[in-house]
């Protein structure tokens, strides 16, 4: 499924990838959190508690094999991925609170990914199990880039702008480089996949979408830290899937597990480029509802 070199390639932009989303963040960014942690924590129930049941549901209803299955399941734990922040930015939306969430859910993915995991993927039967300790040593790992680029933005904060836009530029580059050269080596497979697996790629991004607005907005967050926490919610990390299934799984249990996580990637930047488009026309619809209110104010003083 995957060359030595393009495990190899994944391994170090994952590292920058976790380099930028570091530097995105600075002591001042925690302390804010910590005055107003109402949206962080809405986005961690969202993350941990929607994603993996919705991903469970999908896998059942859809009647997955278990290599498939367990790959979906394994999607639907991972921590917002870094790209999130992008579409936020994009989308109009709350940008801080997107990085807060992305670099909160990183956090506590070190506990809540072998939880969430070992939960949602016991009944699956035969050798599909995921070591916990296999999603932990990757997890440990990506932290210590993180670490080093909040480190960086307080040393000097154009170094750490710098690194922060190139590690979120690379999370779309990591999708783009697996498409671009798994793709045409696996055309065939792609081609004899049945619509069922499709269907849960595309649909654990959408319904996480439709699910995370939802409850934030049911937990009374306004609607454009809805719709931020939905883009958080609906884009998982995928790249970080891939290196614990490779680091996990060899030969065709690999290429198994792996495919759901690889079309995930590939599907969720299309989807996610439409969704934010349409928020960003929400958003700028209200922004211009919220100027003529204060000019009608004024004109009435």
């Amino acid at each position: 499924m995957l060359s030595d070199i393009e495990t190899k390639l994944l391994g170090v932009m994952m590292m920058v990838i976790m380099l930028g989303m570091g530097a995105s963040l600075t002591f001042k960014d925690f302390a804010i959190a910590l005055r107003k942690p109402q949206g962080v924590f809405v986005g961690l129930v969202c993350q941990y508690g929607i994603m993996p049941a919705l991903a469970y549901v999908l896998a059942t209803a859809l009647q997955l094999p278990p290599g498939y299955a367990v790959g979906l399941i394994l999607m639907g734990c991972m921590p917002g991925g870094t790209t999130s922040n992008i579409f936020t930015y994009f989308s109009k939306g709350d940008l801080s609170l997107s990085i807060l969430m992305t670099i909160g859910s990183t956090i506590v993915a070190i506990f809540m990914v072998p939880l969430t995991l070992k939960f949602y993927s016991q009944g699956i039967q035969g050798n599909w199990q995921i070591p916990s300790g296999n999603v932990i040593q990757v997890l440990f790992v990506l932290l210590v880039p993180t670490v080093i680029g909040i480190a960086l933005r307080k040393w000097n904060a154009n170094v750490g702008a710098v690194i922060e836009m190139i590690g979120g530029l690379l999370g779309v580059a990591v999708i783009l480089f697996l498409m671009g050269s798994w793709v045409p080596r696996n055309f065939q497979l792609l081609m004899e996949t049945g619509f069922p697996v499709y269907g849960a790629a595309i649909g654990l991004g959408l319904f996480g979408f439709a699910l995370g607005y939802g409850l934030s907005r049911l937990l009374r967050q306004t609607p454009r830290r809805g719709r931020t926490i939905a883009l958080e919610t609906g884009i998982q990390n995928g790249p970080l899937a891939v290196l614990i299934v490779t680091l996990s799984f060899s030969g065709d249990q690999q290429r198994d597990v792996l495919l759901l996580p690889i079309l995930y990637s590939f599907f969720i930047v299309l989807s996610s480029s439409f969704v934010t488009i349409w928020f960003r026309r929400i958003t700028t619809r209200e922004e211009l509802d919220r100027d003529q209110a204060k000019i009608g104010a004024l004109a009435k003083a």
